[in-house]
């Protein structure tokens, strides 16, 4: 069981790396600030930064995801439990992963812990705590940053334009710039003119809005891109800060590990989870949510990284997921661009989450009994 808990425990962080990673640089793959392999470097480096640090600021996390506040800690400690809850999470996002679905592996741990609590101890069960400090918060943080980004990216723009800022839209073959236009529709229509019917067999071609101005002698465009792949590394350090400890804690209540050896497996796994298997959430996540400029590409990853650190901060397990999505439905709500079809089917999919996850281990907790 010890040999099984372990495998199950990198399962969980693997299906994270996989799922989650990726959402730190969601917005600077969907302004096209950079190119997939570069996102995901700096997501990867960033996270296994997060994940370190977590081995001293993220005490409370370890507590709450170690199952003992959920069911008695006699019940939390024991294999058989731990190894149902990491399947029972591990399976509900792998599955999401394959079909291109960002869900929060917070919430797949809270409805794998529930599941097996509901087998293994089912008259024992808090559910004061399972609301408290569980769902209140992952309920109320997207509805937090898409408020957030709501009033932020307008106040953004207008300091924009009072620098005297000006947008661009340009239409590029593949990293060239072969014309600008004034405004998006202009760039669209000039390229269906002039550059689709001359493309070569492989090359692609986009419109994407640029900024064009200084700020002190700095070039806005080259100051936003630096701006937004700072506040993107904070968003993917935050998420390593909040997600390697709620994974790890399922080895560290079973006394496999310590603290730091159960992170430094937890942080490999996601690694691995996220060069590995990413790309279909984060097309999902840059391309078919909204549409964004490198702006609003960075007023979403600036209100997702300061939501995520202050919610570990204070210990409560918000979802990286439900944080960095909420960022991105106030973007598409604000700029008109908004796919409500696809942002519906990501809405279902948390809702199943739970549930997924928690039959999936109570089917584990009931075998194992």
């Amino acid at each position: 069981m010890t040999a099984a808990l372990v495998i199950a425990v990198l399962a969980v962080a693997f299906a994270n790396g996989a799922n989650d990673n990726v959402k730190g640089v969601a917005t600077i793959l969907g302004s096209r600030t950079a190119r997939y392999r570069t996102a995901m470097a700096w997501a990867t480096i960033t996270t296994l930064a997060g994940a370190v640090v977590s081995i001293w600021f993220a005490e409370a996390l370890f507590k709450v995801f170690g199952g003992a506040d959920l069911v008695p800690a006699g019940v939390a400690a024991t294999p058989v439990f731990l190894f149902s809850a990491a399947c029972g999470a591990a399976g509900a996002v792998l599955i999401a992963t394959v079909l291109g679905l960002p869900i929060s592996t917070t919430h797949g741990l809270m409805g794998a812990l529930l599941g097996a609590g509901l087998v293994l101890a089912p008259q024992d069960l808090r559910w004061s705590v399972l609301g408290s400090k569980f769902a209140l918060p992952l309920a109320l943080s997207p509805v937090a940053a898409m408020l957030a980004t709501l009033v932020l990216y307008p106040l953004f723009r207008g300091a924009r334009k009072s620098l005297g800022v000006t947008a661009e839209s340009c239409v590029c073959i593949g990293q060239k710039v072969v014309a600008t236009c004034p405004t998006p529709a202009a760039a669209v229509a000039y390229m269906e003119q002039h550059v689709v019917p001359t493309l070569e067999t492989g090359t692609t071609a986009c419109c994407t809005q640029r900024y064009n101005g200084a700020v002190a002698g700095v070039s806005a465009q080259q100051a936003l891109d630096s701006a937004h792949f700072l506040t993107a590394g904070a968003m993917s350090f935050a998420r390593g800060l909040n997600d390697a400890p709620k994974i790890a804690a399922l080895a560290v209540a079973a006394s496999i590990m310590g603290v730091r050896g159960s992170v430094a497996l937890v942080a490999a796994a996601m690694a691995v989870g996220g060069i590995a298997l990413a790309k279909k959430v984060a097309r999902t996540m840059s391309e078919r949510v909204a549409e964004m400029n490198t702006g609003q590409g960075f007023t979403a990853s600036l209100v997702t990284s300061a939501l995520v650190i202050s919610a570990t901060a204070f210990g409560l397990p918000v979802s990286t997921t439900h944080v960095s999505c909420g960022a991105l439905f106030g973007i598409g709500t604000v700029n008109g661009s908004a796919k409500w079809k696809m942002i519906c089917t990501i809405l279902l999919a948390w809702v199943t989450t739970l549930p997924v996850a928690a039959l999936i281990a109570m089917a584990g907790a009931a075998i194992l009994k």
